[in-house]
């Protein structure tokens, strides 16, 4: 397969804006500045920095610019809330306001200039907060906080207002260096992060980000079934702090065990897959909704916070290359956030369902299994264990009817001991659809006291519509070992989510540890064929794809019919015979090729026909390929396009017409290795095919894997000047015999 190449980078500083040692510094990545190899042949960071936000949630001095003791005035309710979250975390509050000498009773400067000491945070209730950003910077202050509004959300004008305050910010941080300069959350955010925490329970914790603060409140209430927080960053606009840069800070914080984020919309989606891929190598799991799936929640996305939403299919694969964990809704994101923040990593992938009824066992084993969790039968010596407490005439099997939890004796707990004990089986849940005292009572102090003496995860959904019943809000709820959810659906995915991401973790490299730090000597070539703003003609795409190492058929560009016939003797008849020209993008459509020609008069009539078609259809050739016929095999697509978010992403799928009608595609965005790049054929429906179908030969995986990472290669190395690539077909034949490229489109930027 294709080796990533490491070493001192050599990078064109004229396309790239890096430059080789001896020049000036790389750009900062992050919270500290970048060293040459730690860019990739892009000149992109390889590795997230981590931002120092300790004084940001726990700063020792607090400035409330514009504070307000006056009854009935919005920053009066602020300027006390934060008095007391001050008072929480142990911070000396300082008042600022011009024409005030004191609020709540503590003395009020006029301005920053003023404040008897050098502050960690100031919180800015002000409508402009650019001229205070820029005396902020001048005293050192190191973070902002803005809630007022009106900017990128509200359109060209806001934003425009927006760049100012990230500029602001920007010079700061080149003055005083990533460390000291000044960092600002916001605008348009609120008072999430200084919310009152419960201090009372233990265990791993939920870190929380939001874009719109509402959004994060169930996720926030949590807490009140006994699920620990730790922080909630309210991020707004994200007009300098961003939602990364809290998933690199939060996955460094020892008390954190899940990440919870509610997206509108990314910033930078290189700098969200570099947190992505820090969180992963610690095997912090987060959890995500990101809306915009849908034109219309693209578009009230962007209105909300002025983000770009991207391609959500982009979006999609690239959460799933990095173990980010996606889901729809709120409700899905509190429980699965819950059960990852305190789930220990699983002993077996198998799940047993235990309930009190077969109709209740069969229904959530249907969804269970539709949704590809594992329910290994339990094997003959345990189902004769278990009937030694279960009726013979009921199945245990998998799942377990136990026909009704037993109640006055030990034979409840006994059998839940012995399908936990079964080493198939990591997750045992059981569904319970409603309160049926005293047997759902017993029922749920057996499942509790069980979890606690077992490393398996115990789970029980609890369906009682009503949810006070002491079962639940007691026993249940009380217990830090079992996860109780209210939903068949939330259980499901909770649990998937958990054994994917342990899946994930066990195997997971970094695909930034892998990427090349220097580039090819294919650069050089492919760079000379580039035409800046241009579609290249097939027969240059196909000199495009040779430079880097993909095959592509013998062929000949002719300009005369006694050439194409000279042209047909060298390739080897039979020859395909195509019109070549910078603006042909469907040559079939408009009878522009032919196949199968096998004499010289074939080729000689057939270069007079292909001319005299494109003169009629307006079409400008330079000139006409003969083509060897290669032999039939899967046809496949294979690709490249420029995200606005992610930049170069690769795409494989099932090629040829099928592309257009099938859309059966993966998509990737690189820097990714050869697992990712087989992972993308596993996740197409015509995957089959490959296999080989009805008598025909498995086809040439590898030969495809290494045209997909020859790809990514020319789409990091040339990532600015192409914008498009389409190879389809390419023709995959048989095992050990290669791939080849049968046509290719490109297109320069």
């Amino acid at each position: 397969m294709l080796g990533s190449t490491h070493g001192t980078l050599t990078t064109d500083s004229r396309r790239t804006g890096v430059v080789a040692c001896g020049g000036q510094p790389a750009p900062a990545v992050h919270g500290r500045p970048a060293a040459t190899d730690d860019l990739d042949v892009s000149g992109r960071p390889l590795y997230a920095g981590v931002p120092d936000l300790d004084r940001f949630f726990r700063p020792e001095s607090v400035a409330v610019v514009g504070a307000s003791d006056t009854e009935g005035r919005p920053n009066t309710g602020v300027t006390r809330q934060l008095l007391a979250w001050a008072g929480r975390v142990g911070a000396r509050l300082h008042p600022v306001h011009p024409t005030r000498e004191s609020v709540f009773g503590l003395p009020c400067v006029p301005s920053v200039a003023d404040l008897p000491e050098q502050v960690d945070l100031a919180v800015l209730l002000v409508a402009d907060p650019l001229p205070v950003i820029e005396r902020l910077a001048d005293h050192k202050v190191r973070f902002a906080v803005a809630f007022a509004s009106g900017f990128a959300e509200t359109g060209a004008e806001g934003a425009a207002a927006q760049a100012r305050l990230a500029d602001a910010v920007q010079r700061s941080l080149q003055r005083s260096g990533p460390r000291s300069g000044l960092r600002l959350l916001g605008p348009n955010t609120n008072l999430n992060a200084f919310e009152e925490f419960r201090e009372d329970l233990d265990g791993p914790a939920i870190a929380l980000i939001t874009q719109s603060g509402h959004q994060g409140r169930p996720v926030f209430t949590l807490q009140e079934l006994g699920i620990r927080l730790s922080h909630w960053a309210p991020t707004g606009n994200e007009a300098d702090l961003e939602s990364a840069d809290f998933i690199s800070y939060f996955a460094e914080r020892p008390e954190v065990g899940a990440i919870a984020c509610y997206l509108e919309g990314l910033k930078d989606g290189r700098s969200f897959l570099l947190a992505a891929d820090r969180a992963a190598r610690r095997g912090v799991p987060v959890v995500a909704v990101k809306v915009g799936r849908t034109e219309t929640g693209a578009r009230t996305a962007a209105s909300h916070t002025g983000k770009l939403t991207g391609a959500d299919a982009v979006v999609d694969a690239a959460m799933r290359q990095y173990g980010v964990v996606r889901v729809d809704g709120l409700d899905e994101l509190q429980d699965t956030a819950a059960l990852l923040a305190r789930a220990r990593p699983p002993s077996a992938d198998g799940v047993a369902v235990y309930s009190i009824s077969g109709g209740t066992g069969a229904h959530f084993s249907d969804l269970a299994t539709g949704a590809g969790l594992r329910l290994p039968a339990l094997c003959a010596a345990k189902q004769a264990e278990l009937h030694q407490w279960i009726p013979a005439y009921l199945d245990v099997t998998n799942p377990i009817d136990n026909g009704g939890h037993p109640v006055g004796d030990w034979r409840g707990r006994r059998i839940i001991d012995a399908i936990l004990a079964d080493p198939a089986v990591g997750v045992l849940i059981c569904p319970i659809t409603g309160p049926f005292p005293p047997m759902s009572d017993r029922l749920a102090r057996d499942l509790v006291d069980a979890a606690e003496e077992t490393d398996k995860l115990v789970c029980v959904v609890w369906g009682s519509p009503v949810g006070t019943e002491s079962a639940y809000r007691e026993t249940l709820l009380g217990s830090s070992r079992v996860a109780t959810f209210r939903t068949f659906a939330n259980c499901i995915t909770a649990v998937r989510a958990h054994l994917d991401h342990a899946r994930f973790t066990a195997s997971y490299r970094s695909p930034f540890d892998e990427a090349p730090r220097t580039l090819s000597p294919s650069f050089r070539k492919a760079q000379a064929l580039m035409q800046p703003g241009s579609r290249l003609s097939e027969h240059a795409a196909k000199q495009l794809l040779r430079a880097y190492g993909i095959r592509v058929p013998r062929e000949q560009l002719v300009t005369s019919a006694a050439a194409a016939v000279r042209a047909a003797g060298l390739v080897g008849y039979p020859v395909v015979m195509k019109a070549s020209g910078a603006r042909i993008a469907h040559k079939t459509e408009l009878g522009l090729v032919r196949v199968g020609l096998t004499s010289a008069s074939q080729v000689r009539d057939t270069y007079r026909e292909l001319t005299d078609t494109a003169r009629y259809e307006d079409v400008s050739l330079d000139g006409v390929l003969v083509c060897q016929m290669v032999e039939p095999g899967v046809e496949m697509v294979v690709g490249v396009t420029h995200d606005d978010l992610f930049g170069p992403t690769v795409t494989v799928g099932l090629g040829g017409v099928l592309v257009e009608v099938l859309r059966d595609t993966a998509v990737r965005v690189p820097p990714f290795g050869e697992e990712q790049a087989r992972s993308m054929l596993d996740e197409l429906r015509g995957r089959a095919l490959l296999d080989g179908v009805r008598g025909r030969p498995p086809a040439d995986l590898d030969a495809l894997v290494e045209v997909v990472l020859r790809v990514q290669r020319m789409a990091l190395e040339l990532d600015g000047e192409l914008s498009e690539l389409d190879i389809n077909p390419l023709m995959v034949l048989p095992r050990g015999q290669g791939a080849v490229a049968l046509d290719a489109l490109a297109v320069c930027r």
